[in-house]
């Protein structure tokens, strides 16, 4: 029985992936950052605990909480997940919300996996999943802030697995397009909370993008559930030698490959062109 650390399992992706693996059998670890979430997760039988991951002695407390209460309190597998997107055009965005952003999108991130790799080097083996995003791969106008939090992932990820190249500690890169979650109502939150759009010079483009994230349901093309994410997660979690990416859902494929053959500007007009 492997134990794997979730974060951000208060809906969407981390929910899902959590209740998914603790039916597989899974020792599964899962944390939220709202009470309320941690105690619906327990509710459904899984071991949970509330993590804030822009909070440094939270996140530390979060995973001595996590190595007493695995499996043979081992951690096999941590799986970043826990994130939020920051909407709004980047000359909108004040320093303040940026460092919130890469507070919860990053450096919680960072300190967690710090902790699993020194964890999982006494015992000799161990995997970190970080969910990452088509975003982190190609930048979409009024997402400054998401992208440049996933950019920064994406460096960490590869600078991790090539650190940790001699030891049986694997890293592994999801890279998501679309996926239903409450991802957009978050968002929706968020830039109401962070950003002057009447006063802003893209106002008139703010309409469109709140109505955008006022949509239910699968609002952007090719929207896959949360179970394709989950099957990414499934095939690491069985794979000796996981890959150092894994993509899901039409969009990331394509602009995985645009990215890799198309000029700069070629691929600018492209992603201008795309309203979601």
């Amino acid at each position: 029985m492997q134990s794997i650390l979730i974060t951000g399992c208060s809906s969407g992706i981390g929910e899902h992936v959590a209740k998914r693996l603790h039916q597989q059998g899974y020792d599964v670890l899962a944390t939220a950052r709202q009470s309320q979430d941690v105690e619906k997760l327990k509710q459904a039988g899984l071991k949970a605990y509330q993590l804030d991951l822009q909070n440094e002695q939270s996140v530390e407390q979060g995973f001595i909480w996590a190595v007493e209460n695995a499996q043979n309190k081992q951690i096999d597998v941590l799986f970043n997940n826990g994130a939020y997107g920051q909407a709004g055009a980047l000359e909108d965005i004040s320093r303040y919300w940026l460092e919130q952003q890469f507070a919860c999108n990053v450096f919680g991130w960072h300190q967690l996996s710090n902790l699993c790799i020194k964890h999982m080097r006494q015992f000799g083996s161990g995997k970190i999943i970080h969910n990452s995003s088509v975003l982190g791969i190609v930048s979409m106008p009024f997402r400054g802030a998401y992208n440049a939090s996933k950019y920064a992932i994406e460096g960490l990820a590869d600078t991790q697995r090539l650190e940790l190249a001699n030891t049986n500690i694997h890293v592994s890169l999801i890279e998501p397009g679309p996926i239903l979650s409450q991802f957009r109502a978050n968002a929706m939150a968020q830039i109401e909370k962070s950003v002057d759009i009447e006063n802003s010079v893209y106002t008139q483009q703010y309409q469109g993008i709140l109505n955008r994230l006022k949509k239910e349901g699968p609002a952007a093309p090719f929207t896959l559930p949360p179970e394709a994410v989950y099957k990414r997660v499934e095939r690491i979690l069985k794979s000796n030698k996981p890959k150092p990416r894994y993509y899901v859902t039409f969009p990331t494929y394509l602009f995985g490959f645009l990215k890799r053959i198309l000029p700069a500007t070629w691929l600018d007009k492209i992603i201008g062109s795309v309203k979601d």
